[in-house]
């Protein structure tokens, strides 16, 4: 029997460890191809190969990072806020206040998760256009100031969170607003920080927002800029995969610093009626 059980998990650890090696092998042939010299093919350097910081610096000031930077975060974090108010408010009272159509307003919420953003993109562009909000900061916030995904999040998990808590505070003459704040979202920490990380990261990465909304070239963000690098520099692989890293940055501190965290919050919002 234990020789039964080690043979399953050292082939447990194999599988997992070649799928750890296929999963990171484009990671590492992007960092590595990036300290390679210019005009050099994509792959990973031997010890005989020129390795230089120099196509970091060329790719910061090529692409124009630093706007790109500056309007990416500012735009991510203002839709990540955004998300986690809309989306404890709605959580919260879908998990607790009952009133007619509750039902229906969480399958509408559930619908929304698989309706891609391309097919509302001309109404929401509509919109903007009679607002006047086309090329502004609004046109690429307000479009996903609200999400379904958490919704359904922040709801699951408030509905793990025992009742009598919010009863113990309403006694103590705390209103609804109060137990939100103070009692249940100091407790859906997990939660929180795994739909910060699923927002920031989405808006992060989008291409699609500032590219049909805007095209003032001040309010380039990451993505448009390291299109319009790929563009430039097609046939210089390192100079384009030192522009692909120097964008990845973010999200990868973020993953990191968050990891567990998210792990926590995923485990912990199962499925509940």
């Amino acid at each position: 029997m234990r020789m039964n059980s080690f043979l399953w998990r050292s082939l447990g650890l194999g599988v997992l460890g070649l799928s750890a090696i296929a999963v990171l092998a484009p990671l590492i042939v992007v960092v590595a191809t990036s300290f390679l010299p210019p005009g050099a093919a994509a792959g990973i350097p031997s010890f005989h190969s020129q390795w230089s910081l120099a196509q970091y610096g060329a790719a910061w000031r090529g692409g124009n990072f630093l706007l790109a930077f500056a309007n990416s975060t500012l735009v991510a974090l203002c839709v990540t806020g955004l998300q986690i108010i809309t989306s404890a408010m709605a959580g919260y009272a879908l998990a607790r206040i009952q009133f007619w159509g509750r039902q229906t307003v969480l399958l509408i919420a559930l619908a929304t998760l698989v309706i891609p953003f391309q097919l509302l993109v001309i109404p929401i562009f509509l919109v903007l256009k009679s607002a006047h909000l086309l090329n502004t900061y609004g046109a690429l916030i307000l479009p996903t100031a609200a999400n379904g995904f958490g919704i359904v999040l922040m709801r699951q998990f408030f509905m793990a969170i025992p009742v009598e808590l919010e009863e113990a505070a309403q006694l103590d003459g705390a209103t609804r607003i109060q137990v939100l704040w103070r009692v249940l979202l100091p407790l859906a920490s997990p939660a929180l920080v795994t739909l910060f990380l699923f927002t920031f990261i989405g808006e992060w990465n989008d291409l699609f927002k500032p590219l049909v909304f805007t095209t003032k070239p001040e309010l380039i963000t990451v993505q448009l800029s390291l299109a319009s690098f790929q563009e430039q520099f097609t046939n210089n692989w390192p100079l384009m995969m030192a522009a692909v890293v120097i964008s990845s940055i973010p999200v990868a501190v973020l993953c990191v610093l968050g990891q567990r965290q998210l792990v926590r919050g995923i485990a912990a919002t199962g499925l509940k009626n």
